[in-house]
């Protein structure tokens, strides 16, 4: 028979490389913050709601 596969350790395993990879890049922040560079990642997705809004106001209209 064979061994059922342990979904919760999978699972525990990618969470624990999601929060390092979080910590890397918050420390990564803060030393740049601390050495006076600019805190651009250069990553889409890192603006916030404010890059959001921004991008639905010149979005497609439809012809009337």
């Amino acid at each position: 028979m064979a061994r059922k596969p342990n979904y919760d350790f999978e699972k525990r395993q990618k969470e624990m490389q999601r929060k390092a990879k979080k910590d890397a890049k918050r420390e990564e922040r803060e030393r740049r913050r601390s050495a006076g560079l600019p805190d651009d990642t250069g990553e889409p997705g890192e603006g916030g709601e404010d890059a959001e809004a921004v991008e639905g106001e010149g979005g497609a209209t439809t012809p009337q």
